[in-house]
């Protein structure tokens, strides 16, 4: 599953690129369909037992990686809850 399983955590990683520069930007409405996006990424990595966090030779979180899966919404952080 090598090749899907970096594909999908490629996806998640672009996905928290953008919800970045949509809040760098100040754009409410880039930020939140970059954190729909986001969240659905982490929603199908998962459903498909996927690490979004995994490095690609396995060994678990990269220190870049944005903070735990969903971070980044809720009342809390200015995104939809």
């Amino acid at each position: 599953m090598g090749g899907f399983a970096e594909s999908v955590r490629e996806r998640v990683r672009a996905a928290r690129a953008a919800v970045a520069e949509a809040r760098a930007a100040d754009d409410a409405y880039a930020t939140a369909v970059a954190e729909d996006e986001l969240d659905d990424a982490i929603r199908m990595a998962l459903g498909v037992g996927v690490d979004p966090d995994a490095e690609p030779d396995g060994s678990g979180a990269t220190p870049d990686s944005g903070g735990t899966p969903g971070a980044g919404t809720g009342p809390d952080s200015g995104g939809a809850a």
